[in-house]
């Protein structure tokens, strides 16, 4: 009888594991689904839209990860057009062209800072779907073993 009580402890625990990695999933998922639309929001009231010479895109509103990753890639080739090839480093520090590029390099920092952020926001809500399922599948296999090994009722 005394393993039966130690089991059911084991059995508790994995239950109370189990619910709180789904809490956690849920809490990322959550917390990815508010970061992107945050992320996504800011960029659009920038109200930047695609350069039309772009790779892609071009005329669409900046307002996810691939509109500005193709944008700062544009930026940058705008401004390597602008400074004759040459990044802010290389211009010499009194040529008015460093203004134009440092500027530039600005710009696109922040663009490839919001495309991390949505690479981020993608991954919490990736990993909180992976939790939840973790926990789901615990769930079920303590249950499971539950049925298994409970002694048989007798009427």
């Amino acid at each position: 009888m005394r393993g039966l009580a130690v089991a059911n402890v084991h059995v508790s625990r994995v239950r109370i594991i189990a619910t709180l990695v789904i809490v956690i999933g849920a809490i990322l998922i959550v917390a990815g689904v508010v970061t992107w639309f945050a992320v996504r929001s800011q960029l659009a009231a920038e109200h930047v839209t695609v350069s039309q010479d772009a790779s892609a895109f071009a005329g669409d509103e900046v307002d996810g990860p691939f509109t500005a990753y193709v944008e700062a890639n544009t930026i940058e080739k705008h401004a390597l057009d602008a400074t004759g090839g040459k990044t802010y480093a290389e211009l010499a520090q009194n040529d008015p062209k460093r203004q134009t590029a440092m500027t530039a390099s600005f710009l696109r920092a922040s663009l490839y800072t919001s495309v991390v952020a949505f690479g981020v926001a993608a991954m919490a809500a990736a990993i909180g779907v992976v939790l939840i399922l973790i926990g789901w599948a615990l769930r079920s296999v303590v249950e499971t073993d539950v049925r298994m090994t409970s002694p048989p009722t007798t009427a």
